[in-house]
């Protein structure tokens, strides 16, 4: 596996994504070869533990989902390459559920390390749950963290993509709780001028937009 470099803070949004090769239950793999897709990067306490195998099987589950939002998945945990095979092959026997994404093997912790995911003078991994959201470029767009007792929402996961993705796509930002199709906002202004000469409207710097883009891809 290359060594992409220690970290002693977590990675910063708008940062590039530290690139490393490694083992995974799919193959080799390096994390600049998916350049031109989104990829969801996160990592996991350990294999076998409760609270994993719930976010296992329902991001399994919701492959086709990511999919279609041209975002890949690809999970990383400290254990090793055989550890996940029989965790992998657990989930299929027990819940009918094929994990459909690759599991990095960091032993090392380094791949962790690299992203802030664990302290550079951390001696195990144990609240090791992150998810990195990295655009096609290869650039962290957000990120999100949970102790090692919380389970990530899928639901979530797959929203926060197309907001990032919707706000790519046009001039404007979504408000709390956005999913396609909802109204979007507005930019707020960013000089005097533009403030001024707003249109008027019951809030001048709180003003929706009916999104057809959104509707259109429902």
């Amino acid at each position: 596996m290359d060594d992409p470099g220690l970290s002693s803070r977590p990675l910063r949004i708008g940062e590039v994504a530290p690139d490393f090769q490694a083992r995974t239950t799919m193959g080799e793999l390096r994390l600049s070869d998916y350049r031109g897709r989104w990829v969801l990067l996160f990592s996991h306490p350990g294999d076998f533990t409760p609270v994993c195998t719930s976010e296992f099987v329902a991001l399994s589950r919701a492959v086709d989902r990511f999919d279609a939002l041209n975002c890949a998945l690809v999970a990383i945990s400290v254990d090793s390459l055989y550890a996940h095979l029989g965790w992998i092959r657990a989930i299929r026997d027990h819940f009918g559920v094929t994990v459909g994404f690759p599991i990095v093997e960091d032993p090392s912790m380094v791949i962790g390390r690299a992203y802030g995911m664990i302290a550079a003078d951390a001696i195990d991994a144990a609240t090791l749950r992150a998810t990195f959201f990295i655009d096609p470029d290869g650039v962290v767009r957000a990120r999100i963290c949970y102790p090692a007792t919380v389970g990530r929402s899928v639901e979530e996961l797959l929203r926060v993509v197309a907001a990032l993705q919707r706000v790519d796509r046009d001039n404007v930002v979504t408000p709390e709780g956005w999913r396609p199709g909802d109204d979007v906002l507005l930019p707020p202004c960013q000089d005097q001028a533009s403030a001024l000469n707003a249109a008027e409207g019951p809030c001048w710097f709180h003003q929706t937009r009916a999104d057809s883009d959104g509707k259109a891809s429902r």
